[in-house]
């Protein structure tokens, strides 16, 4: 794997680092000399099977895949990335596209389709739509973290009271549910509201589906 330092620049965001996949070595330097004079960072693959030994670590990126490449190809590895849960969007770059192949790896997650040569202004506006997309995933991604730590923090009967609130249940329904008084629940049900950092019912309904708590107390 070749990687490729970028040239001084103060991006808004976190620099990001582009991940070119592709068998020509003219295409690979002609690219990432465009993107490195854009303010990425580049690190280069010859092969699909290069960044699947090599597989980027969780930084702010994405790949920028050629379609038809020797041995396993564009598709392919897309595909072998899905099964890993690989978090990185994807554009494809290529000069072999056709429209199912772009159909076909749009479905299958694909950030862009591009066709050789791409200008600057094409490739940069994708690469800026697949990290907004990331940023986005990402944060995603903290929040439910955070909130999962949140939800550990909760008592047994923290647990319980909160599964019923978020179906909708009055305090004086729980308390006869769990055979204990309205004034508890009142208790815990504050107790749950200042754990989670939430403001009101609909905050914590909203959390609880993010969690998967709603659906799961629904089938209960």
């Amino acid at each position: 794997m070749e990687k490729d330092r970028a040239t001084p620049f103060t991006p808004l965001q976190p620099s990001a680092v582009v991940h070119v996949v592709d068998d020509d070595s003219s295409v690979r330097t002609a690219v990432s000399r465009v993107l490195r004079a854009s303010g990425y960072n580049v690190s280069q693959y010859a092969s699909a099977n290069q960044l699947l030994e090599n597989l980027p670590v969780a930084a702010r990126g994405c790949v920028l895949l050629d379609l038809q490449m020797p041995g396993l190809d564009g598709s392919q590895l897309q595909e072998a990335l899905g099964k890993i849960e690989f978090e990185l969007p994807i554009i494809f770059l290529s000069g072999h596209g056709d429209i199912p192949a772009s159909v076909r790896a749009i479905k299958a997650g694909a950030e862009d389709f591009l066709s050789k040569p791409a200008s600057k202004k094409v490739l940069v506006d994708a690469i800026e739509r697949a990290l907004k997309r990331y940023d986005g995933m990402h944060e995603r991604h903290v929040r439910l973290s955070t909130l999962r730590e949140y939800f550990s923090a909760l008592t047994p009967r923290e647990h319980q009271v909160f599964a019923l609130v978020v179906r909708g249940k009055l305090n004086k329904q729980i308390a006869y549910d769990l055979g204990t008084s309205e004034r508890t629940i009142k208790a815990h049900r504050h107790g749950i509201m200042e754990k989670f950092k939430a403001k009101s019912l609909a905050e914590l309904v909203s959390i609880a589906e993010l969690l998967g708590i709603l659906n799961a107390s629904a089938n209960n």
